[in-house]
């Protein structure tokens, strides 16, 4: 869910990538690369960011806010809400690098073989790997996951959609069929999903009941990774116990990670009671996305200024984002351009950074927002030769004229941007009576409502009410629960969304239909959360997914990036090239940190017993 500034990574299927590794003779690979060759040759022993003599033990504790009553990730963002820490106990068949931009290696998997034409890609298992409960992982577990998965989930449906048939081929190999060649995603983000147990989901619960993996379920699940869920207390706790015996843990891709005995998972309700639940040693970190709190809530407090709890940044070099105000689409107040380019007008985010967000943001002012695939001034080269190729299906400005965010933060400036947004409005068929603003042709006044699921939302939304009134727009705020806000959200049942946020990774693709495409506009539990019906951005989601090379990849991304901006779908907000962290001062981390990982925490890090000693043992 959003929040102030939102930095956490996107896609729950993970970053996706292509190209390759030089083949052996034939054809395997032990790693694919979007961006030429990986760093790391075959046989490597160790990522360069993880301590292979990392100690091992210790228990870690992480807040959510909310609640859970799932542990099923089939129907996560469809039914029930999703257990946060869940994944940890299952292997994908590949693992991401995480100083390349767009490099994995094997995990299930020892070894992937893409075909030459990219129509296929075949991976072999790895015989030694093994569930829980010490049955082999096959490729039919293989198969089968892939199968529930894209049948019943949204989100991986979505994510899939190329790919159309998943088989056995042999003894532990799976071949992926793609209904299109050339694209150099599919062969890896088919790595990227979560391999489940088929026999257990085909199985009898406890009571003699056939498991069902269209349904939420309480019942703890079956898995092959480094930790398993040992016990929990629905909505409250969970705890993951690191698998002592577990397969992989001698992998080159997992040396020097997974090291705490424990990690847990602990819920709270509201956001300001999490707050003083970490000051109370409750949860060990805390990833900070309001400006205040980073700024006033913590510098006072004993425990950061005895050095008990440490707050720190840790720089985002590896994604961009795109936060925003979302306007849907879907209703028809939202459908002219002129409207949504009035609403960017009204907001004074210089104001609002200076007074609510102690000047730490910057305004986003594209959708890969930090990245080198953000566009800028006029389109040039390859940019606009992409440009030229879907001319009919794209706004006539995009070769024009550079997309700016109106500039605010003085009287006068205000002033003639909120003449500016009347004009508009009058344009789309509206005008002032009484003070109101009015559909001419109906007499009724233009109301909006923003849709919230935490007190943060009232800080932003109140400061721009204020402004948006002025100008005659009846503006209200409904904040509900965090569960009743997912519903409205993956529903689309909600004038304009307070927070929404688009994690981008280096190496954007196949998730740019499910953000933008007009297929995911009607699709409940798609991230086209604004529903964008648009040619133009459809043709160009098209050249960032069959993008050649390098180059081709970052020109097609510009323009697609120039094309949503220029049609002002969103009113862009705000965000920052860095991830701002407090912890109770009790864990260690290597030399090196992951270029593209932020802090890397907890996967690296371990539990240090000197500075336990210092700090005090968690509570």
């Amino acid at each position: 869910m959003p929040a102030e500034s939102h930095t956490s990574p996107a896609r729950a299927q993970g970053a996706p990538s292509g190209g390759g590794a030089a083949p052996s003779g034939d054809g395997w690979r032990h790693g694919l690369s979007l961006l030429g060759e990986p760093k790391y040759p075959a046989g490597f022993t160790h990522f360069d960011y993880a301590d292979p003599n990392a100690p091992k033990g210790g228990l870690v504790r992480f807040g959510s806010q909310g609640s859970y009553d799932n542990f099923n990730i089939v129907v996560a963002g469809l039914k029930g809400d999703l257990e946060s820490q869940v994944s940890l106990i299952y292997d994908t068949l590949l693992a991401q690098a995480q100083d390349e931009p767009s490099t994995y290696y094997g995990l299930l998997a020892e070894a992937v073989r893409p075909a030459e034409d990219l129509g296929s890609v075949v991976y072999r298992l790895r015989p030694e790997a093994r569930w829980h409960d010490g049955k082999p992982v096959t490729a039919d577990d293989v198969v089968f996951s892939f199968g529930v998965l894209k049948e019943n989930s949204p989100q991986y449906a979505a994510y899939y959609h190329n790919v159309t048939k998943a088989e056995v081929v042999g003894p532990h190999e799976v071949r992926f069929t793609f209904s299109e060649t050339g694209n150099r995603e599919l062969p890896q983000i088919v790595g990227q999903f979560p391999v489940l147990p088929k026999h257990w989901w085909e199985g009898k619960d406890a009571s003699g009941k056939t498991r069902n993996p269209t349904e939420t379920t309480l019942e703890i699940p079956l898995g092959s990774g480094p930790y398993r869920l040992a016990r929990f207390e629905a909505g409250r706790t969970a705890a993951y116990e690191r698998v002592p015996d577990y397969w992989g843990r001698d992998l080159a891709v997992n040396r020097g990670t997974n090291n705490f005995d424990t990690q847990r998972a602990e819920y709270f309700r509201d956001a300001t009671v999490m707050i003083e639940a970490f000051k109370a040693d409750q949860f060990d970190w805390r990833t900070e996305n309001i400006a205040r709190n980073w700024a006033t809530a913590y510098d006072g407090f004993p425990a950061v200024r005895e050095g008990r709890i440490v707050k720190e940044e840790f720089p985002q070099a590896g994604m961009g984002i795109m936060q925003a105000f979302t306007l849907n689409l879907r209703r028809k107040k939202f459908a002219d351009e002129r409207v949504r380019r009035a609403f960017n007008l009204a907001f004074d985010f210089e104001e609002m950074n200076r007074t609510l967000f102690y000047g730490l943001y910057k305004r986003v002012d594209s959708y890969f927002f930090g990245t080198e695939l953000a566009s800028s001034g006029l389109p040039e080269g390859r940019e606009r030769a992409i440009l030229e190729s879907v001319k009919d299906k794209v706004p006539p400005s995009v070769f024009t004229t550079p997309y700016r965010n109106p500039v605010n933060g003085s009287p006068e400036a205000v002033r003639a941007n909120l003449r500016e947004a009347v004009r508009l409005f009058q344009e789309a068929g509206y005008e002032i009576r009484g003070n109101q603003m009015v559909e001419k042709a109906s007499g009724q006044p233009f109301t909006v409502e923003f849709l919230g699921y935490d007190n943060s939302a009232e800080r932003v939304v109140l400061p721009y009410r204020a402004v948006l009134e002025r100008i005659g727009l009846k503006v209200s705020l409904r904040v509900v629960d965090p569960a009743q806000y997912q519903n409205l959200a993956r529903s689309f049942d909600f004038d304009a969304l307070a927070l929404s946020s688009w994690p981008e990774s280096l190496s954007p693709g196949n998730e740019q239909r499910d953000f933008w495409g007009s297929a995911a506009a009607d699709r409940p539990g798609s991230r086209n959360l604004a529903g964008i019906k648009d040619p133009g951005v459809d043709a160009l989601i098209d050249k960032v997914i069959y993008a050649g090379d390098r180059e081709e990849l970052v020109a097609a991304t510009r323009a697609l990036d120039r094309v949503l901006l220029a049609r002002n779908y969103v009113v862009p907000q705000w965000s920052s090239n860095v991830s701002r962290t407090l912890r109770w001062n009790r864990f260690g981390h290597p030399a090196v940190l992951p270029k593209y990982g932020a802090s890397g925490f907890p996967t690296t890090w371990w539990y240090d017993q000197a500075l336990t000693a210092k700090t005090g043992a968690a509570r």
